[in-house]
């Protein structure tokens, strides 16, 4: 998670040195739509940790059904906002999401 948030301000960052606020806040948010979900899934599956296998299963799908609508639900949130720019939104969601893949290379 950690890397995540780490992601999130690196690319926000980038932005905002360049000038460009608008991207850097509609790529922080864009972070924040991936980060938080995120959160909630890894949050839920360890509450269960020591429950047995059914109940991982369980709060796995559910986290996973939940993790989706509120993926959604924030996506829709954000595009509400006036200032926001479609393309660094999806770019800041996507940086944090990648950090799932740079962390298998390791």
């Amino acid at each position: 998670m950690l890397g995540q948030v780490l992601m999130a301000a690196l690319v926000a960052s980038g932005f905002l040195l360049m000038g460009a606020w608008k991207s850097a806040l509609s790529a922080l948010l864009g972070g924040l739509v991936a980060l938080i979900p995120n959160l909630y899934f890894a949050y839920r599956l360890h509450l269960v940790r020591h429950g047995g296998a059914r109940k991982v299963v369980n709060a796995f799908y559910s986290g996973e059904t939940i993790k989706l609508a509120l993926t959604a639900a924030l996506f829709i949130l954000a595009l509400q906002i006036p200032a926001i720019d479609f393309l660094m939104l999806l770019l800041g969601y996507a940086a944090v999401l990648s950090v799932f893949w740079f962390a298998l290379l390791t």
